[in-house]
């Protein structure tokens, strides 16, 4: 171990790496604006549903543009290698603080943004073809610590692997269930369309993507299988691009995988930009080795440890709560546990108190559509708006408001259910990390990881 956490690498590919990931960063930033979903997402809603312990992530009105503008700067400062210190730790805060404004957004490639990010900010991506490296020559350096590019691809194995052992399931691979449900609404595709109104065609995307997200890591890791691993990571990224709307996550896989390759690889990728830039495209450059003083090595690989058993643990998380995971996603989230099923509800929330006052409230006054629709088959989201709905119904003249929800859920294509305990006064609840005893079974079983 001491000898390994020795060992130098190229700097080029935590180079290339820095500016590709910061682009693809800055181009999704863009993207967002331009859409007008920082509005319709951040802006217009009334109310907001933050993360537990994180209550205090909230947008700020008009003022949350300058959190994107802030996050957008900080992406081109990364991927410069500008500032670098500064640029990755406030791209970090921003980038995370959108992602938990509000789980109506929830996305699980966000979560996986927001963990390169954090461990960049420890890493010296900047000693090699950076600002920085212009403005400073002493921060030069042609070789960093391996580990430090290992623990990206590290990361990026786990994303993978935890993926398809989350696919391990019953549902998944017996019941080809839910590709078996959103392949044939995708029958409109060009060419391939027609294909996938075969229900073989779902068991074999179903199969497929389960292998692929087992092995792919492994296979990226080996370099005899890495050129082969590389094209399948673009066919199959390139193709849920197509069929799913899963924003740039497809994108932002595809070039991270790049991080696998050689560093002869990287440096040709940085000759060409030096190309473009005008400046030496010499492969030839002084072997300079960057290396942490100890005290400090010894600290950051403490951390990473700690980093790297909570990523390993979390989606275990789910072992502490009863029920089932799909159907209570206690423990679903922050877990790699990627498209796995279809879930929709309804809700239809009662409010009344103790001197007879009682409505039925209209989810449309309170919450946007995309908001309605998460909150209705997520158990967490619901008591979060049943509290919204106690507090505003108590500034409204109600004495001590309780409130109930007949609720109805369908997961992967079964009948509906009944999901919430339509007795319990939801206004009573606490939100906490214990079981959600409210939470009414599914009675059936999905078998596997």
């Amino acid at each position: 171990m001491k000898h390994y956490f020795q060992k130098p690498t190229h700097a080029a590919p935590l180079a290339a790496f820095r500016i590709i990931f910061g682009m693809m960063l800055f181009i999704s930033i863009i993207r967002f604006w331009c859409k007008g979903w920082i509005y319709e997402l951040y802006i217009k809603p009334l109310h907001f549903f933050p993360f537990y312990g994180f209550e205090f992530v909230k947008p700020l009105g008009n003022y949350t543009y300058l959190i994107f503008i802030a996050c957008g700067v900080s992406a081109l400062l990364f991927a410069a290698g500008c500032l670098y210190r500064i640029a990755s730790i406030s791209l970090f805060l921003s980038f995370t603080y959108i992602e938990l404004m509000d789980k109506s957004t929830y996305l699980n490639h966000y979560y996986f943004v927001s963990m390169v990010l954090l461990l960049m900010v420890f890493l010296p991506a900047n000693r090699y073809f950076s600002v920085d490296v212009l403005r400073d020559k002493s921060l030069f350096a042609s070789q960093v610590p391996k580990w430090c590019l290992d623990s990206l691809k590290l990361l990026v194995l786990i994303l993978y692997f935890y993926a398809g052992l989350a696919k391990l399931n019953s549902d998944w691979l017996l019941n080809a269930l839910p590709l078996k449900i959103w392949l044939p609404a995708r029958n409109d595709t060009p060419i391939i369309g027609p294909l996938f109104n075969y229900t073989w065609v779902a068991y074999l995307f179903s199969w497929f993507g389960c292998a692929y997200d087992l092995l792919v890591g492994f296979l990226l890791w080996n370099k005899r299988t890495r050129p082969w691993a590389y094209i399948t990571v673009v066919a199959f990224h390139g193709l849920t691009a197509i069929l799913f709307p899963i924003g740039m996550f497809p994108y932002i896989m595809i070039v991270t995988a790049l991080v696998f390759f050689s560093a002869d690889f990287h440096r040709k990728i940085i000759a060409r930009l030096k190309s473009f830039f005008k400046k030496d495209t010499t492969l030839v450059e002084p072997h300079v080795e960057f290396k942490y003083r100890p005290i400090v090595q010894n600290v950051f690989v403490c951390l990473l440890a700690v980093f790297f058993a909570i990523q390993v643990l979390m989606p275990f998380r789910y072992l502490l709560y009863p029920g089932e995971l799909f159907w209570t996603e206690e423990g679903y989230r922050f877990s790699w546990r990627v498209m796995l099923m279809e879930k929709a509800g309804y809700t239809q929330f009662t409010v009344k108190d103790a001197s007879g006052k009682r409505i039925i409230v209209n989810n449309n006054e309170f919450l946007t559509p995309l908001q309605e629709k998460m909150m209705s088959a997520q158990p967490d989201m619901i008591l979060q708006y049943a509290h919204i709905l106690r507090d505003h119904y108590a500034k409204s003249g109600f004495i001590s408001p309780q409130v109930y929800v007949d609720s109805y859920v369908t997961l992967n294509g079964r009948r509906g259910k009944v999901f919430i305990s339509p007795e319990t006064d939801l206004a009573k609840e606490e939100e906490s990390f214990k079981p959600k005893t409210w939470i009414l079974p599914l009675n059936d079983e999905i078998k596997g990881f």
